[in-house]
């Protein structure tokens, strides 16, 4: 669907992982490098960013349930790992998931069209609506120096414990911001957290489709850059 103009919007709040910051640019370098020191020359390692990838949806989606904490589903992350490419997994787990951890803040950066298209944004009130932990949200976007211009940086753990896609994790999110749902544009890359799952409360949304792999959502709007983003909204 053709983005239109957004009459009404007073706020945006923007997705952080695959939206504003190259996640999976990250970690994909980081486990790789992981990997291939832990285990130099393993014959499976063309498919570790894929597997790694979805390992960390299966055991975020654990921690964000509360059935275990962040640094235990790191833990498990790591331990299921190394179960699937058949290594040892390391004796101190905390230590290697850090050693992983350094090398992916090593790869934190902005999207190209990221500052550009915030900068754009005055005289909406901004906000980041992300599923991570909280403090390396935080630090994500300073790293990428985007933290003068895109407000709270806001996740389940400062929401009551909601995370996308539960409607209270968006209600909470616009209040944050001092305005009502149906106020607010939330702008992410995932179909569900960030285009579909808005529209049960009466937010709406655009998604950003940087890759062009997924089928579009019926009935919304759909972005390439973010640099097409002030336009709709003004």
């Amino acid at each position: 669907m053709t983005a239109r103009p957004m009459p009404g919007v007073k706020g945006v709040l923007f997705d952080l992982d695959g939206t504003l910051f190259d996640h999976r640019g990250a970690a994909d370098a980081a486990i790789i490098a992981w990997v291939t020191a832990h285990s130099p020359g393993h014959p499976r390692l063309d498919e570790v960013p894929a597997l790694w990838a979805g390992l960390e949806a299966v055991y975020l989606a654990m921690w964000q349930a509360g059935e275990c904490s962040a640094q235990e589903q790191r833990r498990r992350r790591l331990r299921a790992l190394c179960q699937e490419l058949a290594v040892p997994a390391p004796g101190d787990l905390d230590a290697a998931y850090a050693d992983f951890g350094e090398r992916y803040r090593q790869g934190w950066i902005a999207y190209p069209d990221a500052a550009g298209a915030v900068a754009e944004l005055g005289g909406f009130a901004l906000g980041v609506l992300t599923n991570g932990v909280l403090p390396m949200q935080e630090a994500k976007v300073r790293t990428i120096g985007l933290a003068d211009l895109v407000g709270p940086v806001l996740t389940g753990e400062v929401l009551g414990g909601h995370f996308k896609p539960s409607p209270a994790s968006y209600t909470g999110a616009a209040a944050a911001l001092g305005l009502a749902p149906e106020q607010v544009l939330l702008v992410g890359d995932d179909v569900i957290n960030d285009v579909t799952g808005p529209a049960a409360t009466g937010m709406r949304s655009v998604w950003l489709d940087r890759l062009g792999v997924e089928p579009p959502p019926a009935g919304f709007p759909r972005i390439t850059s973010l640099t097409e983003l002030p336009r709709l909204l003004r």
